[in-house]
């Protein structure tokens, strides 16, 4: 039994060892400054500030990979995320949104916030300092709320 055991500790460290040459692409596509979001709408600092530490990595094309995203399969975990958040919502390129996906997208940033899906339980696991008080969430909604008729 214990030989047993040793043999399919043996194996899974193996394959672990293995899988760590199957890698996910991390890198950050390029940014143009013209398709940022401050370039179409005006982001006070605080706003700014908080869209820094609760959004960027997955919102933005400017992710702050932390160390363990070089490990397998932790990395192909956090690439899914990062681009399904792209997907949604991507702020460093705002200006391709029709004036209509930008509408909607800053009310989605309201809903999500109000409902609590933002930012992911999972992200805040290793970014405590992402963690939204109901103020930061509520200035945050104000402001996007308030953004809407400036994305036209």
């Amino acid at each position: 039994m214990i030989k047993a055991f040793k043999y399919v500790v043996i194996a899974f460290v193996g394959l672990l060892l293995v899988a760590q040459l199957i890698r996910p692409n991390i890198t950050n596509p390029p940014v143009d400054p013209a398709e940022r979001l401050e370039t179409s709408v005006d982001v006070p600092a605080d706003i700014a500030a908080i869209l820094k530490r609760s959004c960027n990595d997955c919102h933005t094309n400017e992710t702050a990979y932390p160390w363990y995203s070089q490990i397998t399969p932790v990395n192909w975990w956090l690439k899914n995320h990062i681009d399904h958040g792209r997907e949604h919502l991507n702020f460093s390129t705002w200006a391709r949104y029709t004036p209509n996906q930008k509408e909607k997208r800053l009310e989605e940033v309201c809903e999500v916030l109000e409902s609590g899906e933002m930012p992911l339980p999972s992200y805040l696991w290793g970014h405590r300092d992402a963690v939204l008080s109901a103020d930061d969430a509520k200035k945050l909604c104000e402001w996007a709320l308030a953004s809407k008729p400036l994305s036209r």
